[in-house]
């Protein structure tokens, strides 16, 4: 009599459970525990979330003792080593969704534990530590990549496809505007908030969003900003912030795009979340915005505050399907989706002889992978530093991209002597 053969899996591992895990992590988790992952190529492979890893252990808790049947039963560690006694738990990937600033030193350690790494947005904070993930990636002969759900979004991927078939054409200046209410940065994001700003948090979506579909080569970064509502006037903590970067074709010719990102905007504010793109053309105009393509609802005693005025239901929703099912679903747990199916392709899908050539393969994937993260990496590094001399007292400071001095160099009103950010080609 045969033994059977063990069901392929992705072990899964979770660093951080905070908003982002309760909008998209968990119900990926959830689906996949229920029904699985099937791709003719792989077979069916089951993704069980295996352990987690967070500062107190508290949410983590709560979940699993709420979610019974519904999850794969996860082992929780928290405190300072909790990354570490997650990896050890065996894990075959993990995502990282903590705060922005910790995320190379767990990225750092998922790699070196051998293990699949995808990270939230933005990946990285400066053009070193990409470097270093991208060589351990390449090293351990794993998959190292970010979410960007925004370049899932439909009305983003009309956008790409039209530029992508010529019908739009030669991008000549663009603006984003992204308006998110005073909880987040009071409440949700409050414990971490201190010395941080919402253009890194929320326009690296967009300059990947400009990088991506447009291609180009990034030229030069501005940026400005408020403060003195999160935190003190003369203080490190933005309230919003204005960055503009400017891109060259391949033809010689410029395109400007301008981002604006604010994180006080009042709580009653209809929009909740406020997404707002322009972009112009040689030939043409888009124009996209949250509200306009959505639905408004008005629930006595529920909106604005316990529920939104404004839904963005392609992002993420809970839905009754016709059939009766209930069920979440949008392009924010999509993008999870495709990763759990690249590292499965990766490990699954084929001999191992031929891995070598899947991982290649799905490492050429340039909307996901770290080492095509170069210039939103350097756009999110120039705009730190910019902010950072402003709240010095050194206020409008340009950072310029491979230019004689380096590839990233600030440059102060001024001062005949530039400060080199990144000596290397961007």
């Amino acid at each position: 009599m045969s033994t059977p053969t063990p069901q392929p899996q992705l072990r899964a591992g979770m660093i951080g459970m905070g908003m982002i895990f309760e909008e998209t992590y968990k119900p990926f988790f959830e689906r996949t525990h229920r029904e699985g992952l099937y791709d003719r190529r792989f077979g069916d492979v089951a993704v069980p979330l295996t352990a987690v890893a967070t500062k107190t252990g508290k949410r983590a808790e709560k979940y699993r003792d709420s979610s019974k049947g519904a999850i794969h039963p996860f082992v929780s560690y928290a405190g300072d080593d909790a990354v570490d006694q997650m990896l050890r738990a065996g894990v075959d990937f993990a995502c990282v969704a903590s705060p922005d600033d910790r995320h190379f030193s767990a990225s750092k350690k998922v790699l070196e534990a051998g293990c699949h790494l995808l990270v939230e947005k933005p990946s990285v904070l400066s053009l070193t530590e990409l470097d270093e993930l991208v060589a351990l990636a390449k090293k351990q002969n794993k998959l190292a990549k970010v979410v960007y759900h925004k370049l899932l979004d439909p009305d983003h991927k009309k956008l790409r496809t039209l530029v992508h078939d010529h019908v739009l054409q030669h991008v000549n200046n663009g603006y984003c505007s992204l308006l998110e209410p005073k909880s987040i940065s009071g409440g949700q994001f409050a414990e971490w908030i201190v010395g941080r700003n919402p253009g890194t948090y929320v326009a690296c979506h967009y300059i990947k969003l400009i990088d991506f579909t447009f291609g180009g080569k990034l030229k030069t970064i501005t940026a400005s900003g408020q403060r003195g509502l999160v935190g003190p006037k003369d203080g490190p903590t933005w309230d919003s912030t204005q960055m503009k970067m400017v891109y060259e074709y391949d033809d010689g010719r410029q395109a400007a795009f301008d981002i604006h990102t604010s994180w006080v905007t009042p709580d009653n504010f209809p929009g909740y979340v406020e997404q707002e793109v322009q972009f112009r053309f040689d030939n043409g105009v888009w124009n996209g915005h949250s509200r306009k393509r959505g639905v408004e609802c008005t629930v006595e005693g529920l909106t604005p505050f316990k529920m939104k005025t404004t839904m963005n239901n392609h992002y993420n929703g809970t839905f009754v399907e016709p059939w009766g099912e209930r069920v979440q679903r949008g392009y924010g747990i999509e993008v999870l989706d495709r990763f759990a199916r690249e590292a499965a392709y990766v490990e699954y899908a084929g001999p191992k002889s031929e891995r070598p050539q899947r991982l290649a393969q799905m490492q050429a994937l340039g909307y996901n992978d770290l080492a095509a993260d170069r210039q939103t990496v350097a756009a999110v590094q120039a705009l730190e530093a910019i902010l950072t001399a402003h709240a010095n007292g050194e206020p409008d400071c340009i950072v310029r991209v491979n230019g004689n001095h380096g590839g990233l160099v600030l440059y102060r009103p001024g001062c005949d002597k530039p400060d080199v950010l990144y000596t290397g080609v961007v």
